[in-house]
């Protein structure tokens, strides 16, 4: 049974009001889910959020006013909490990584056949990443230069992805601060990456790390 007074609560923005209502619909036939507000443009989407606090907001990418990567940023430097899910048609790889850079914890393809938007949000308010597997890595990202990594290495970018700081990855395996960002670089340098959240969704795409 769900404890219905522990819903998640999601804010729904998309120019399309018909769209907004189909997912609306997915949405509210989820018992743990609760739409608390709609918006149909990034500015709306921005004092939306602020007003509303929801946990989950789900993205339009392409929006009128403010689009949805500057909405997503906006809103994000007020309520860092929240996660934003980001609904695109485009899955080429530039619009997945301007995602990631804004800070948008999944994305998803509107037009996938099979979208399936209650578990997506579901896995988003949980903390975890959730991006569409018809979406490609940014290209590179790709290649076997994991290969390259060393056990330690890997060692290291498991607790990144478990969200440790340099800190308690330095306490847990006995070495200094200094030496796990060392490792830190290295990991990025080998893997052609240079921000940590672009770091977390690599490896976990690539099968480099267990995901509980």
């Amino acid at each position: 049974m769900v404890d219905m007074t522990n819903k998640i609560t999601v804010l729904l923005v998309d120019d399309h009001s018909l769209v907004r209502r189909g997912f609306r619909r997915m949405l509210e036939d989820e018992p743990d889910l609760d739409v608390v507000g709609e918006a149909g443009d990034g500015e709306e989407a921005i004092k939306l959020a602020r007003d509303l606090r929801p946990q989950v907001v789900v993205m339009d990418c392409a929006l009128p006013k403010i689009n949805g990567l500057d909405a997503t940023r906006q809103i994000l430097a007020d309520l860092p909490e929240t996660a934003v899910l980001m609904l695109s048609m485009h899955s080429e790889n530039t619009w997945v990584r301007q995602a990631i850079d804004a800070g948008a914890r999944g994305y998803i393809l509107k037009n996938a056949v099979n979208l399936e938007l209650g578990p997506a949000v579901r896995r988003v308010a949980g903390g975890e990443t959730m991006f569409d597997p018809q979406v490609e890595p940014p290209s590179a990202l790709k290649g076997e230069r994991n290969s390259g990594l060393t056990p330690r290495e890997l060692e290291v970018l498991q607790m990144i992805v478990d969200g440790k700081s340099n800190k308690e990855i330095a306490a847990v395996l006995d070495l200094s601060a200094n030496t796990v960002a060392v490792h830190r670089a290295n990991i990025m340098n080998a893997l052609g990456i240079h921000k940590t959240a672009e770091l977390v969704v690599y490896a976990i795409r690539s099968g480099l790390v267990n995901v509980p």
